[in-house]
């Protein structure tokens, strides 16, 4: 999906409206996303729990209007032993799990340093140095200039020509590609909570799709707006 300048700069400000609404209005909005939904999916849904303030939230947003929705939290073997110890007292959450460790993706795909925009980049340009991505490690190019540093991707061209392995594989395989498999084994749809101001891919994302995605060909989206600068999204 594609959207012009103008588009862009007026969901930007829609954005920043709805971002500066007081709490009672943000929690109203963000119920009626929920329920739109969970209405869409004929409540065959689940809420995507990692046990971070985030997923609490939304998850208790989601049970104060159907208190039967399950959590899914993916163990990853990564998680503080205080979060898995509240993933245990939290009643109805399935624990569901990657094939490979840690370990074992960092073997085969490499490591997602500095972010995985950074790696994703990296790990592309590598693979064809002169496609589309070769213009962000170029401070003087055009593409940086009109939109900016935050896009100079140059001062990591030492880290690119390293030999470290290098790749934004790690999500898909530890937590998508689980998730993925639950999805297609119950029907259920996920809410998802990030924030729009994590990254700069979230907050496209966000105004790309807007509140709820019910693209089918793609994992569904809830992008309510809660909280100070806070949007539920998937990343």
């Amino acid at each position: 999906m594609t959207i012009t300048p103008e588009e862009a700069a007026m969901k930007r400000n829609f954005l920043k409206q709805r971002q500066s609404l007081p709490l009672h209005l943000k929690i109203e909005l963000s119920k009626n996303r929920i329920k739109q939904f969970y209405e869409h999916f004929d409540g065959l849904v689940y809420v995507s729990f990692s046990g971070g303030k985030d997923s609490t939230v939304l998850l208790h947003l989601v049970r104060s209007l159907y208190p039967e929705v399950p959590a899914v939290f993916v163990d990853t073997g990564l998680e503080y032993p205080e979060v898995r110890q509240f993933i245990k007292q939290t009643e109805n959450t399935i624990t569901i799990r990657p094939q490979i460790t840690f370990k074992e993706v960092l073997e085969e795909y490499g490591y997602p340093v500095i972010s995985k925009e950074v790696a994703k980049t990296i790990e592309e340009n590598r693979r064809n140095p002169d496609g589309y991505t070769k213009k962000k490690f170029n401070s003087e190019s055009d593409y940086v200039k009109k939109y900016g540093s935050r896009y100079d991707l140059s001062k990591w061209i030492p880290l690119r020509d390293s030999d470290i392995k290098i790749s934004a594989q790690c999500c898909n395989v530890m937590k998508k590609k689980p998730s993925y498999k639950y999805e297609k084994e119950t029907g259920r749809k996920p809410f998802i909570a990030t924030m729009a101001i994590e990254s700069n891919l979230r907050k496209q994302e966000y105004l790309k799709k807007g509140c709820n995605s019910f693209n089918t060909n793609a994992l569904p989206l809830l992008r309510s707006v809660f909280g100070q600068n806070r949007t539920f999204c998937n990343i």
